[in-house]
């Protein structure tokens, strides 16, 4: 019987063409900081070796290597784009993967990214449960800034997380947790809204459910993500009935509820949100991003 990890990989189409010496994509933003204020956050897409978790959802494959990038190509595609954009107070470097896999990016790399990057005041990278350990404290300190990690919890019902094919149980997301805190390094964690097999009301009732486990677990900043459709075994469940896209009014209801605890940040992943251009749309677009401009629950 053919394994759910080679039926995710037999499904899927062409990786995009890309330079191993440049980021696949950069930009700078406002976002609402942990001091309370908006500032100016740059996220750079590194091009790097692809994850080794093959995720049903996941689409960052698309813009991944097969291979690891050779020694020196993460510092330069920083160096890169931090000359392209304008001074910001926070950095994100989102490797399409985990920062800590030593086969994406060495230790013997982190001296050279960690002078990049020494001037701002957070720093996040993204980081599987699996991963979370010593390395994390150990490259903080060479930044000398504050440290955030960023973990897709995806959802804490433990069903859907293993059909995901997330390799990841909810007590690995709980041990990654202590040990981060333990190191006074920051969470970030990412929840999907309605994953495959879940109905609107279901995907709405687990993403709250969700939020409340990794805030009750230490993330103190989340992102809400609507489940999009990626192409292949995602366009195969959205074809069987098994996936279907959240409605924009879902977003918004998470989202203000979520707020309205006060235990957390929490933003709104708007990605594709502006796609739907009807007048209804957008003007729940429009309290989306004032939610996360403001962290405050608005009213339609």
């Amino acid at each position: 019987m053919q394994s759910l990890t080679s039926r995710i990989l037999d499904l899927r189409g062409q990786r995009n063409s890309l330079d191993v010496f440049r980021p696949w994509h950069f930009l700078s933003e406002a976002e609402y900081s942990a001091a309370g204020c908006l500032q100016t956050t740059s996220t750079i897409f590194l091009t790097n070796r692809e994850c080794p978790w093959k995720c049903v959802m996941c689409d960052l494959w698309k813009n991944t290597t097969q291979k690891s990038v050779p020694g020196g190509a993460i510092a330069k595609q920083i160096r890169f784009a931090l000359q392209q954009l304008s001074p910001a107070e926070n950095l994100k470097l989102y490797n399409s993967g985990s920062f800590f896999d030593s086969a994406a990016i060495a230790p013997a790399e982190w001296p050279a990214i960690a002078e990049l990057v020494r001037g701002f005041t957070t720093v996040t990278v993204e980081n599987h449960p699996q991963l979370c350990d010593h390395r994390c404290g150990e490259f903080r300190d060479l930044c000398g800034n504050t440290l955030e990690v960023a973990i897709g919890l995806e959802t804490s019902h433990e069903p859907t997380l293993i059909r995901l094919n997330k390799q990841m149980t909810l007590d690995d997301y709980r041990r990654a947790c202590d040990t981060l805190l333990h190191q006074q390094i920051r969470i970030r964690s990412f929840i999907l809204l309605r994953p495959p097999w879940t109905s609107e009301t279901e995907g709405i009732e687990r993403a709250l459910q969700s939020l409340d486990f990794a805030f009750r677990h230490g993330a103190d900043v989340c992102t809400v993500i609507p489940c999009r459709e990626s192409g292949g075994m995602m366009a195969e469940l959205r074809a069987t009935g098994d996936f279907s896209p959240p409605q924009i009014e879902s977003l918004y209801s998470v989202v203000r509820e979520a707020l309205s605890w006060g235990r957390g940040r929490v933003f709104a992943d708007l990605w594709d949100a502006a796609e739907d251009e009807s007048p209804a749309a957008q003007q729940i677009l429009s309290q989306l991003q004032r939610m996360n401009e403001t962290q405050q629950p608005a009213l339609m």
